[in-house]
């Protein structure tokens, strides 16, 4: 990890800690300049790690996900890293419940060379990618198209999903909490999530190293509830030990 790396996370642990950081202060305690840490904020704010605020920067909001068009490019090659990792552990002929997600869209990408999946998925862009492999099976969720992501949620997807016992459920979450919580932003899309971890006989959680400390409103599921997780960096010792404690392989990208 580079200085420029380790100082940003630095900033981040900090940040939840004290809840806002001063570039001021920042700059006095690392000894940079003020250009420099703004820079850092700049950074871990396109991220979607940090919201910038006058002289500062604090936590983003836990009510609010970040666009779907912002999403789709943070963290993309991390992102593309893990989907390639979890696609080497799906086997050809599994079935898979695949929900909603930016990286589980990298994840369909990465399973097209695959033979014979069947899939069942509440994410239209999901379906939309592995309906291109004609050996795929490819079954879509009934219910609430949310304009935003085009995820499908609603008592209809939880009632499709609810059908069908699967081999693998490949699941994405907006935060890990310290305590070892998935978080999400949506109700209604933890629900489909639960629904899911409740019909899998292997849970795998794709997440890049943004998702770890970052806050939002619904509790989804407790990371002992994974079979494993795929992230593109070793998670800090904290996470590591609830992951250990767990059981969860962890798998790095």
């Amino acid at each position: 990890m580079s200085a420029s790396e380790e100082r940003r996370e630095r900033i981040l642990d900090l940040t939840r800690r004290h809840g806002f950081v001063a570039i001021e202060d920042l700059a006095r305690r690392f000894a940079v300049t003020t250009q420099t840490i703004r820079r850092d904020i700049n950074q871990l704010c396109g991220q979607g790690a940090l919201r910038r605020y006058h002289g500062g920067a604090g936590l983003p909001s836990s009510v609010e996900n970040l666009a779907y068009s912002a999403r789709q490019v943070l963290c993309l090659e991390e992102k593309r890293r893990i989907a390639a990792l979890v696609a080497r552990h799906v086997p050809d002929r599994a079935s898979l419940f695949i929900n909603i997600g930016t990286t589980n869209e990298e994840v369909a990408r990465a399973l097209m060379a695959h033979k014979g999946l069947h899939v069942i998925t509440n994410n239209l862009n999901v379906a939309g990618i592995l309906s291109g492999n004609p050996e795929f099976e490819v079954i879509v969720a009934g219910g609430v198209v949310r304009a935003r992501d085009r995820g499908i949620v609603g008592e209809a997807a939880l009632d499709l999903i609810g059908q069908f016992k699967v081999d693998i459920g490949v699941i994405g979450i907006s935060g890990i909490d310290a305590d070892g919580s998935l978080l999400d932003f949506d109700y209604r899309e933890v629900r489909v999530a639960q629904r899911i971890m409740e019909n899998s006989a292997q849970v795998f959680l794709a997440a890049d190293h943004t998702k770890f400390g970052r806050n939002a409103m619904c509790r989804s599921a407790q990371v002992g509830q994974l079979d494993a997780l795929f992230t593109d960096r070793a998670p800090a010792p904290a996470y590591r030990a609830l992951l250990d404690a767990a059981g969860v392989a962890l798998h790095i990208a």
